[in-house]
């Protein structure tokens, strides 16, 4: 299959390593960026074409899809060309730095008939996959309580960036940037909540515009009640983790590895701790989720079958983050139904 990029920043380096290891099922035909220094720099597999315009890819026939990696507030207006001209489309998180927009995009990518996957590549991990098929098996039982705790770390240089931690660029600060990933995946395991209540702040350590520090309590439709603590300002930063407890046992993913333990005696442990970009370097992590999920992809548009991270199913956690920011701007518990 050829495929397309767009965007040459340092979001590319996983996926061109992606790239390079489905060789065989994947060829990358053009990158398209803003910037020729950018597009100079990069790694490229022999053969591959640059320029700095996107109706090279829109005009190209033979690329069936494309993966988008420029900043977040680009998203709509370049997923939305490449839709229109039939190209199936993974985007980088988040899908674009607001609900509504983000809904539009899903919305185009499902009325031009294309594939709308998102790069939330937690999901992708073998312990969370583990860990959903045990729910869905219904081994563990219904949900009782859950929490989230994503406490990371990034320096000032990190949000000297222009546009870094912006509402123009990226939509908000720790919960679209960082966070986004861990509560996609607890979302994924645990249904959407329907009342949100939270705090959300800039710690001392850092001048940004958005949020660097969130604290914030859901309620499920069963009564459940999970927690949420996420910061970029803990210093050195520390692997995320899920906890969640069942009727039938609990589980716990932290840093990609699976602890469950059932109340018919059994203990599961699947995966294996591993580097996550939780500190001074966003990068440091491995890119073989990355990879899982543009395989994934590719096979999804091949066999005309639904990717493992549609669009439609992305929208539920900025349908969250909508709400933990509303609910800190008003005092008030926010409903999600």
């Amino acid at each position: 299959m050829r495929i397309g990029m767009v965007g040459a920043g340092q979001a590319s380096a996983p996926h061109l390593q992606s790239i390079r290891d489905l060789a065989a099922e994947v060829t990358l035909a053009r990158v398209v960026a803003r910037s020729p220094g950018k597009l100079a720099a990069l790694d490229l597999p022999a053969g591959t074409v640059t320029s700095t315009r996107l109706e090279d890819i829109l005009e190209d026939a033979s690329i069936e899809a494309v993966l988008v990696l420029t900043p977040p507030n680009t998203h709509g207006e370049i997923v939305e060309r490449l839709a229109r001209a039939g190209k199936h489309v993974l985007v980088e998180k988040p899908l674009d730095i607001s609900l509504e927009k983000a809904q539009q995009m899903v919305d185009i990518c499902e009325q031009s008939g294309v594939k709308l996957a998102v790069m939330l590549q937690h999901r992708m991990r073998d312990a969370s996959l583990a860990l959903a098929r045990l729910i869905r098996e219904g081994a563990l039982g219904p949900l009782l309580s859950a929490s989230a705790s994503i406490r990371w770390w990034r320096p000032q240089t990190y949000y000297d960036e222009p546009g870094r931690g912006t509402l123009a660029r990226d939509g908000g600060g720790v919960l679209m940037t960082q966070a986004i990933h861990t509560l996609d995946l607890m979302l994924s395991l645990t249904g959407m909540p329907d009342r949100v209540l939270a705090m959300a702040g800039t710690s001392a350590v850092h001048q940004m515009e958005c949020e660097d520090t969130v604290a914030a309590v859901l309620r499920y439709p069963n009564g459940a009640i999970a927690s949420i603590a996420a910061t970029t300002a803990a210093w050195p930063g520390f692997p995320e983790r899920i906890a969640l407890n069942f009727t039938g046992g609990s589980a716990t993913l932290e840093a990609g590895e699976l602890r469950a333990e059932l109340t018919d005696g059994r203990k599961i442990q699947v995966g294996v701790r591993q580097a996550t970009g939780s500190g001074a370097n966003p990068m440091a992590f491995d890119h073989a989720f990355h990879r899982a999920l543009l395989q994934d992809f590719v096979a999804s548009v091949r066999n005309g079958t639904q990717p493992s991270v549609t669009g439609r199913s992305a929208l539920q956690v900025q349908q969250l983050i909508n709400a933990i920011m509303a609910s800190s701007a008003s005092g008030a518990a926010v409903s999600l139904r």
